[in-house]
């Protein structure tokens, strides 16, 4: 009877490393593909009226918030990675502005899966979301300040980007009045379009990215 235990108990523990195994290469797997769709999504910036030209709008971040959600903190910031390394193939910033892009992401992706984590509720995902986009903004003040601007100033000279901020507003006089007017409350507003979007979008994408979709239909 004791070998009959001991063999149940190696059969189950057996199953669950199984399945642990089979989740982690899932969320691998996943990780992957939201990666692929940011990296898709990154081709479809715009430009607003109210932000120099050279300065882009795209919602590249919202699968890998959909997936810190989903899957966790983690997947989220290693969705983020993974779209970083894609857009290395094609970067015209010596990977300065895809850095710059990760920490960006990962201080949005990050604080929101790991509220949602502890709360796992409508109101704990987007106070998570709003918590994200108000670290990202805030971080994006350091990241272009002593990251991606001094690269920039290689292409296009200092006083021509701070005279394209001060003809949209002329109370800017410097590199870091001009963030703080212009860059901070922009990705803060970015942050929360795919707050808003992931809102919308997680409920029905949610069993699909944590799988749990597939395996109730293979019970059927």
């Amino acid at each position: 009877m004791q070998t009959t235990e001991k063999q149940n108990g190696t059969a189950k523990t057996g199953k669950s490393a199984g399945a642990a195994g089979s989740g982690n290469v899932r969320t691998v797997v996943m990780v992957g593909m939201l990666a692929a769709v940011s990296f898709v999504l990154m081709f479809f910036d715009f430009s607003i009226p109210i932000m120099p030209s050279f300065i882009k709008m795209d919602i590249s971040d919202l699968p890998a918030l959909l997936g810190s959600f989903a899957l966790g903190p983690v997947a989220g910031a290693a969705t983020c990675l993974v779209k970083n390394l894609l857009h290395l193939l094609r970067t015209s910033t010596g990977g300065v502005g895809e850095l710059s892009n990760f920490i960006l992401g990962c201080a949005l992706v990050v604080p929101a899966g790991l509220i949602y984590s502890k709360f796992k509720t409508r109101r704990g995902g987007i106070s998570g979301g709003v918590a994200g986009a108000v670290v990202m903004g805030a971080v994006s003040v350091v990241t272009n300040y002593f990251l991606v601007y001094p690269v920039y100033f290689n292409f296009m000279p200092e006083e021509a980007i701070i005279a394209a901020y001060q003809a949209i507003n002329p109370n800017v006089s410097d590199l870091f009045s001009a963030l703080l007017w212009f860059n901070m409350p922009f990705t803060f507003v970015k942050g929360m379009l795919c707050v808003a979007l992931s809102a919308v979008l997680y409920k029905p994408l949610s069993p699909i990215i944590k799988g749990t979709r597939s395996r109730m239909l293979s019970n059927r």
